[in-house]
């Protein structure tokens, strides 16, 4: 998986079988310096809205790293919970929360100490991808086992919702207006998009490549892509209308993230 800073300038890569992180530099499309050591098998990864930090979710040592960029080395550990996967931040960078998918439910980490606060938050079986949403509000999380959405409330730490959709949900992305998430189901092929005024799913499912794991919206909203690792290659979907645009674009074997950025190199 991997994270691009705020800035566009540098994209972060979590390299689970070396257990580090490499660092790309846009403008040149090169790694630069070597590679930050990690966790065991690091996952999910997110930078914070500043730029300042990145947090990778280690899903054999149980715990999160976490990267000073400036300087490119791990600076803290935070113990979380068994197998964590997915990660993210809260648009004002004080909260990180992470999925632990053996556990079924949700750490929460204040990031002015870099402690977790509260008890975990129970969410469906097999936790994977998550994001917050762009007004803060709420942290929806993608179930696999369960086939279901969670949806945490962040004023109270609190699962308000529960919206099923396709098979194996994986990756989910959120529209900038916050008005629709879209969730990449692996197991069926398939996006579901959920309307989070009424934490339904609006539409049929939308047909896409094999094995669909990972998903990310545009800046401006328009656009959806969608990682399908088993036919390697991207399918890109209008949200305005919820249809897949032309043929898939290809791209390497097996591909598993992706990150859009507006800010030129």
């Amino acid at each position: 998986m991997l994270a691009i800073t705020p800035d566009g300038r540098f994209v972060y890569v979590a390299n689970r079988a070396s257990h580090n992180v490499s660092v790309i530099k846009t403008a040149s499309q090169r790694t630069v310096g070597s590679p930050i050591r990690v966790g065991r098998q690091p996952r999910g990864i997110t930078a914070s809205p500043n730029g300042e930090r990145v947090y990778t979710a280690n899903r054999t040592s149980d715990d999160v790293s976490v990267i000073k960029t400036d300087n490119n080395r791990t600076v803290d550990r935070v113990n979380v919970g068994s197998r964590p996967h997915g990660i993210t931040i809260t648009p004002n960078g004080r909260r990180v929360y992470v999925a632990n998918n053996d556990d079924n439910d949700v750490s929460v980490i204040k990031t002015s100490n870099n402690r977790t606060v509260g008890s975990p938050i129970g969410v469906g079986n097999g936790p994977e991808g998550m994001v917050a949403s762009p007004d803060g509000n709420r942290v929806y999380v993608a179930n696999f086992f369960a086939r279901t959405v969670s949806v945490i409330e962040t004023a109270t730490n609190h699962t308000v919702a529960t919206i099923a959709v396709g098979g194996g949900p994986t990756g989910i992305a959120i529209t900038p207006n916050s008005a629709r998430v879209y969730v990449a189901n692996e197991s069926d092929g398939t996006v579901s998009v959920i309307d989070t005024a009424t934490n339904t799913v609006v539409g049929a499912p939308i047909a896409v490549g094999a094995t669909p794991v990972s998903v990310a919206i545009t800046p401006s909203g328009t656009r959806a892509y969608v990682v399908n690792r088993g036919s390697d290659n991207v399918s890109v979907v209008d949200t305005s209308t919820n249809l897949v645009l032309g043929g898939p674009i290809g791209v390497g074997n097996g591909p598993r993230g992706i990150a859009i950025t507006d800010r030129p190199p």
